[in-house]
């Protein structure tokens, strides 16, 4: 195992009250407010939408508020994370109570938003020598790349899956990923504020940097033939996949360690990026 670079330190970027008229008539309630802008259909920038992606950015202290959106409805599931941010010292807006059709015109077409939407900034951008940097302490060490995924329903998926089984982060390529925010950051559940994610301009590049720290890098690949069981025991382990039909691209799959392809017994021979994703992490990570 060739020993781990050290990488620079860079400095990392960096909240609750309620407000709720009663349907019968009743004043609004201290510390909230009530959209005014023209029956309740304002123009919003929702960046974040969904109760799971908006509480946990709402209690996470990188991530810059400036407006949550909410229903009525939601507002009542919604007292935990408000207290949770208020005794966590947060700075937070006061929740903006709207209805459900403002909600509807400012999320794509057929969003389950929950009634629920932030307008934040992103997170502080991060690139692979941070994430070797943060992981540099760790006994053991696995991280995702992948490779022209460009489905934000498929890497919102294998970002739950890497924060469920204990990924260290993962790496994207910067001109075909989606952004970490809408359907993406909804389907991800709240783990966009958990997992470290780079966007790399070239991922060959970025393998062999992470080769130079340490890690063995293994591609998910039909004509692999190592068994996934076998680098459980590698404390430095990155795990990269390709997008559904064309797979890994060929400089992409000459730079890893080796090859691998999931055990199949079935009728069909292959997964979903993001399940094969999901097997090949509990694989090496239980």
């Amino acid at each position: 195992m060739k020993n781990t670079k050290n990488f620079k330190n860079k400095p990392s970027s960096n909240p609750n009250s309620r407000n709720r008229d009663d349907k019968r008539g009743q004043k609004p309630r201290p510390n909230h407010r009530r959209d005014t802008k023209g029956e309740g259909k304002p123009t919003l920038k929702v960046d974040l939408f969904g109760v799971h992606a908006v509480t946990e950015a709402w209690a996470n202290p990188k991530r810059h508020v400036h407006e949550l959106y909410i229903t009525d409805k939601a507002l009542d599931g919604f007292d935990k994370a408000l207290k949770l941010a208020h005794d966590r010292g947060l700075k937070r807006p006061a929740p903006q109570i709207i209805d459900k059709s403002a909600l509807d015109s400012a999320t794509p077409t057929g969003s389950v938003h929950q009634g629920i939407g932030l307008n934040c900034q992103p997170l502080e951008e991060i690139d692979i020598h941070d994430i070797a940097r943060m992981e540099e302490a760790k006994d053991r060490s696995v991280l995702v790349m992948l490779d022209q995924v460009t489905d934000p329903h498929n890497v919102g998926a294998i970002i739950r899956s890497a924060c469920v089984f204990g990924a260290g982060g993962m790496i994207m390529q910067r001109k075909h990923a989606p952004e970490l925010r809408g359907t993406l950051a909804k389907t991800a559940c709240g783990g966009v504020e958990h997992l470290p994610v780079a966007y790399e301009t070239n991922l060959t590049r970025s393998i062999e940097a992470l080769q130079e720290a340490g890690y063995f890098a293994v591609g998910l690949a039909e004509e692999g033939e190592a068994s996934l069981a076998s680098f459980k025991t590698h404390d430095k382990l990155l795990l990269v996949l390709g997008a559904e039909g064309d797979g890994l691209r060929r400089l992409v799959r000459e730079q890893c360690d080796s090859l691998v392809a999931l055990p199949t017994a079935g009728a069909l021979s292959s997964l979903n990026v993001s399940n094969a994703a999901a097997v090949a992490l509990y694989g090496v990570l239980n």
